[in-house]
Order: structure tokens, then sequence, then C-alpha cells
């Protein structure tokens, strides 16, 4: 089968569409299949068949930073689209009008196409963005035969929009991430780890306020704080942390490479992810429990809570720096809970391993492309009557 994944933004960044789609490919990869990367500007060369088919431009979009495609070269695509004869085409949803609609446009009648739909809202401007951006997409959108949400948030937003969907969560690869020597029982705890950019969306001041508590409190002896990540408020956040006497406390470790990341998250005896809003699932959960952190406490929005719904001791308000203060307190003084939630986690995140997720998805492209077939099958013997 050859598939072809649609990603308007730039491959050059690790978020996590751009995790969604380099870990299922490299999954179809290893079963055989014949994977390609259409997508926007992209200069990394460390993965292969990659089609950058448009020139990008920087952007704000949803309390993040992410590219957009200034308009791709229609006979590029439809030349691309003849040389490669694609089975399957993967959109990552919402997509352009720019490169991505016109892809879908181009694509020969018996192409399968689907797509996933990962975002969330943060806030009403997003939303009424969405909104405007699927009226233009409706040509487009009609040849989509199959839509995935990553998450039951994810989809209700895809409904509003006009989007009829099935849910299919994000996967992780769970033999990457899987430590050497896995921790059976939750330590003492010592270090703290934040990873993710560093924007107001993400939450990071809220464990700085949260560590700054506990710091005046001496509830903690010998606590450690890492923060790993880079974005526009690290300025600020710095800031913070010297103001408050913190320096000996926290430590800016900045951007975590990808090979990196397991190690990371590995060492920490408790993980915090305290977005605001804006999430639509949350791969980084699932990157700290594959990984063995100790203890997962996430922010109680709606893509995070997707994910730990069945453990909602895990989660917390994320607007408010005493009630994280005092969970990571609670993860302290109460190692029986902490060692619980921890084999909870660890028991909870195999559920969404590749090999589950990509089967799941292969048999659905599967699925599709007899449905075409048997479509085609269908007017050929119309035309013959």
């Amino acid at each position: 089968m050859k598939i072809g994944f649609i990603l308007d933004d730039s491959l050059d960044s690790s978020d996590g569409v751009q995790q969604y789609i380099l870990t299922l490919g490299k999954w179809f990869g290893q079963q055989g299949h014949d994977v390609h990367y259409l997508v926007g500007q992209t200069k990394r060369q460390d993965v292969a068949t990659v089609h950058s088919l448009s020139r990008n431009v920087a952007v704000r979009f949803n309390g993040n930073r992410m590219s957009i495609p200034l308009p791709a070269n229609r006979r590029d695509i439809k030349r691309l689209l003849a040389e490669q004869q694609f089975d399957v085409l993967h959109v990552q949803m919402p997509y352009s009008p720019f490169m991505a609609a016109r892809i879908i446009l181009a694509a020969p009648p018996q192409a399968v196409i689907v797509g996933t739909f990962h975002i969330m809202p943060f806030g009403r401007l997003h939303t009424v963005g969405a909104k405007a951006l699927q009226l233009v997409l409706r040509r487009s959108a009609a040849r989509l035969n199959q839509v995935w949400s990553v998450s039951a948030p994810a989809q209700r937003f895809a409904a509003s929009l006009g989007i009829k969907s099935q849910v299919l969560p994000n996967a992780i690869d769970l033999s990457q991430f899987k430590p050497k020597n896995a921790r059976s029982a939750v330590r003492p705890l010592k270090q703290v780890v934040f990873l993710g950019r560093l924007v107001q969306r993400k939450g990071c001041m809220q464990l700085l306020k949260a560590i700054d508590i506990l710091a005046q409190s001496e509830s903690i002896d010998n606590l450690q704080v890492k923060i790993g990540g880079r974005g526009p408020q690290l300025t600020m956040l710095r800031q913070f942390v010297f103001q408050h006497g913190l320096s000996d406390i926290i430590e800016f470790v900045g951007y975590v490479a990808e090979a990196d990341k397991a190690a990371f998250l590995a060492a920490a005896d408790v993980a915090v992810f305290p977005s605001l809003g804006g999430e639509s699932f949350g791969i980084v959960l699932l990157e700290a429990m594959a990984a063995g952190s100790g203890v997962v406490l996430a922010g109680h929005n709606a893509g995070y809570s997707s994910v730990l719904v069945s453990i909602p001791q895990s989660l917390f308000d994320p607007t408010n720096p005493a009630a994280l203060a005092a969970l990571i307190t609670q993860m302290h003084h109460q190692p029986q809970l902490a060692q619980r939630l921890h084999d909870q986690q660890q028991s909870l995140v195999q559920g969404f391993d590749i090999n589950l997720i990509g089967q799941k998805l292969l048999l659905c492209y599967q699925q599709q492309m007899q449905q075409s077939k048997q479509g085609e099958n269908h007017e050929d013997i119309q035309r013959q009557k």
C-alpha cells in the first residue's frame, strides 16, 4: 500500500501532529508499506520520501507557533500525484486551502482520502477562525472518505464545524520510550520536571508559582525542578525564578532533543503538565508514562482529561497553583497513593501503543479501499448497462 501523509505545516518541528504522522509512518514502513510525507516547507534530511510542496510563513495560532503554506504550485502537485499513484492520502485537519486542499482536489478518483482532526480551540477567536476556514474548505472536505478525531473533545469540536468523525487516539511507540531500568516502585520525591513549549497556554508559570509555594512552606527537602523546552516566555519565567529566589531549585535545561526525551522524563519523580487549555489530546502525557516517570500530573483541560479520565486523581486545576502545590505535596507524603497512580498510569499507556492503534488505522484504510473499489465496480456495471 502506498500512503501519503498530508501536513500543511513544516516537518522540522516536533509538535504533536508531526509526531503523530512520523510515528504512524515509521510503523507502516515496518509493516512493508510505502510511506510518503506531503508537507509544507521542510529542511530535515533524516526522514525519507519527504515532498516539500510550499513555502511557509510562521504564525501564532491557538496559543502556539506554527507555519502555514503559501499557495502551492498546482502543477507540482499534479505531477507528484501522477508519479506516486497513492492508494491512501491521509490529511491532518484542519488544513489549508493553499496546499492540502489543492492536493485533495487534484487526487485521482480511485485514491482513498481520509483525515485526522487534531485541535481544540484556545479561545473564542480560534473557534470563529476554524468555522470560517471550514466554510472555505467545503468542496475539498466533500472528498474525504473517513475522518477520525484524536479524542472525544476534538470529535465534539469537529462536529460543531459540521465534520462527522470517529475517535481514534494518538499512538506512541512504547518500545522507543521503554526505560532500560524501569522503576517498579516510586522513589521519594526529589525531582519534578516540565517538558513543553514555553508559551502561556502550556502553563509553565503555574508550575513555577506552585514551586514557590512549596519553597516557602519548606514541606519538601532538597526539591529540584527541571524545565525542558524553549519559547517566548523564557525570559519572563527566568525573571520569576530570580525574583523569588528559586535559582537553586529550578533549572532551565532548554530544548530537549527527541533522542534525549525518554531519559529526561524517566528521571522525573513527578512530571507536571499544567496546560491551561487548547489541548485536543496529550501525547506528552503518554511519553512521560511510557518513559516511566514516577507520577504524571496534568492540568484538567479537555484534551488531557480525555487521556487520564480513568485516573482523575492525576488531574488538577491548572489555574490554581496552590492546588498543584498541594497535589505535589500529597505525592511526597502519601507514597502509597503515588505508587497506585504510577501503576495505573503504566497500565493505561499500554492501550495507546502504536502496534494497537496502527493496526486499527490500517484496517480502516483497507476497508475504505475495498468500499472505493466496490463503488468503481458498480459504476462500471452501470455504464455497461
